[in-house]
């Protein structure tokens, strides 16, 4: 497991104290350039801020701010049984605030099961709950205002056989560090 102090340093009692977490599935390097290049840094405009491709992921949970000390009794409790699946990606969509998404084809039952099995663990720990519908998607760029790039061809495979425990704003750029890998 990483050191969830990393890149605290400096920052303050608080910054050492508390992680910013999140539960998500990180695609492969050769499935982030890809999905890169299917609608996000490689099309979008000059204004526009693309996801960095190693930060590319799709959260199926979000913590918020978790007391460090929590970590021991959370990184065994998320280990929970899952079916692999597949996810299709072959369009991407413009969301509000300027957000360039690239969302799953088909969301399978066995994602689903994921993250509603995740979310018993987290009821269990006590820890609160996304109060927003779960609506799976790839960030892949923000700050973007013109139409969305769009996609002609076939989709996208993804084989999603895990997924992680991560750290958002973990270094000094602000990217994320997983800090557990499960499956």
């Amino acid at each position: 497991m990483a050191d969830l102090s990393a890149g605290a340093a400096g920052q303050g009692k608080s910054a050492v104290d508390v992680a910013r977490l999140f539960i998500a599935l990180w695609p492969g390097p050769a499935l982030a350039r890809s999905l890169s290049a299917l609608c996000g840094s490689d099309t979008v405009g000059a204004d526009a801020r693309p996801v960095a491709r190693h930060s590319i992921h799709l959260t199926l949970n979000f913590l918020g701010n978790v007391p460090r000390q929590r970590l021991a009794e959370l990184v065994p409790a998320l280990h929970v049984p899952f079916q692999p699946f597949e996810l299709d990606f072959s369009r991407c969509e413009q969301w509000r605030h300027g957000l360039v998404v690239a969302i799953p084809d088909a969301v399978p039952a066995p994602m689903v099961h994921l993250h509603t099995a995740l979310n018993e663990v987290l009821r269990r720990l006590g820890l609160p709950l996304e109060q927003r519908a779960f609506r799976p998607h790839l960030t892949l760029a923000r700050r973007h205002f013109q139409p969305a790039p769009t996609r002609i061809g076939p989709p996208l495979r993804w084989l999603v056989d895990g997924y992680v425990l991560a750290r958002s704003g973990a270094t000094p750029g602000g990217d994320y560090l997983v800090l557990q890998r499960y499956g």
